[in-house]
């Protein structure tokens, strides 16, 4: 194999220049030509492919987003959208794609593997959903993110003994604010995976405040309730002075952390590795801090479970 493809899809995610580095510069190391598909699988049907070389990524591991650009594209499910892609792969004699994103992007790569063109995955998403790999991309910088965010929000809250509820994205998954909340000194945590009560908040709050703590901080994970209905109840129900921070966008800016930067850089080496051996319908991964690839058919019907013993670390660390 002599010329690859690189694309990130999805939602951006930082790490995501670090992993295109990787790919160009593993692939030059192999006398691979590497080329650019901007906007995901778009840019991929419409032919938006550029070269790059060690030169030009040289310096974007520091940078957050990726240089190629990323979007959803709804036509790439149909199957008129995927041989249009084939077609442009024939096209630009690119003979093997990797591509950076989540579980709807490893679905896309697995359709273009089904059609005949060698694929391998990284994951690439803020939210850590990914069950076969025990971090994604993105996911620590995230997590970093909010710790530094949420310790502005206390300062304020302690100043105005306020009640501060911060939301943080995720989706179904509950990692973001489950680190973030352990990392960060949470009092309450509310997780799309585990069961929570607002009026058993509600009293342990009105408890703190007999026992001298005035302020409190919550997060809120978005796939299990949001902030501003969860504030509006707890101030209702209380009568204390509570605010709501949606964090939002910020969790998907900014540089990426040495964790993401070298966790990015280690998968797409292996990425090329593979494809360079003319494999295909794979996805990379980290476990136990070694770098593994599976079946990208098997990685998605792996369950994403709650970390039951960190979970139970926070409870623990909350009531005291």
């Amino acid at each position: 194999m002599r010329r690859i493809g690189v694309l990130s899809s999805g939602g951006d995610t930082p790490g995501m220049n670090a992993a295109i580095r990787s790919v160009v510069k593993t692939g030059a190391h192999l006398s691979m030509d590497v080329m650019g598909i901007e906007y995901g699988f778009r840019g991929l049907m419409q032919g938006r492919i550029r070269q790059l070389t060690p030169e030009n990524v040289e310096k974007i591991i520091y940078k957050g987003g990726t240089i190629l650009k990323t979007c959803r594209c709804p036509e790439f499910v149909e199957k008129e959208g995927q041989l249009q892609a084939v077609r442009v792969c024939e096209a630009f004699d690119i003979e093997g794609i990797i591509v950076i994103g989540g579980d709807g992007s490893m679905r896309g790569a697995g359709a273009l593997s089904a059609l005949g063109v060698n694929t391998v995955t990284l994951p690439g998403t803020i939210d850590n959903d990914l069950a076969y790999t025990d971090f994604t991309i993105g996911f620590d910088t995230a997590v970093n993110g909010v710790i530094e965010e949420m310790s502005k929000v206390n300062d304020t809250m302690i100043s105005h003994d306020r009640i501060g509820v911060v939301e943080v994205m995720g989706n179904k998954c509950g990692d973001i604010a489950l680190y973030s909340a352990l990392a960060a000194g949470a009092n309450f945590l509310i997780l799309p995976e585990a069961p929570f009560d607002l009026d058993e908040i509600c009293s342990e709050l009105v408890k703190a405040r007999l026992k001298g703590r005035f302020s409190s901080m919550i997060v809120v994970s978005e796939g299990a309730a949001h902030a501003a209905d969860v504030a509006k109840y707890i101030g209702e129900k209380t009568g204390f002075d509570t605010k709501s921070v949606v964090l939002g966008y910020t969790q998907r800016g900014g540089n990426p952390s040495q964790s993401d930067r070298i966790l990015a850089s280690r998968l797409a080496e292996q990425a090329v590795r593979l494809l360079y051996k003319g494999v295909s319908n794979r996805t990379v991964g980290i476990q136990n801090n070694h770098v593994v690839d599976m079946d990208i058919e098997e990685a998605l019907k792996v369950k994403k479970k709650l970390d039951v013993d960190l979970y139970k670390l926070c409870q623990t660390l909350m009531e005291s």
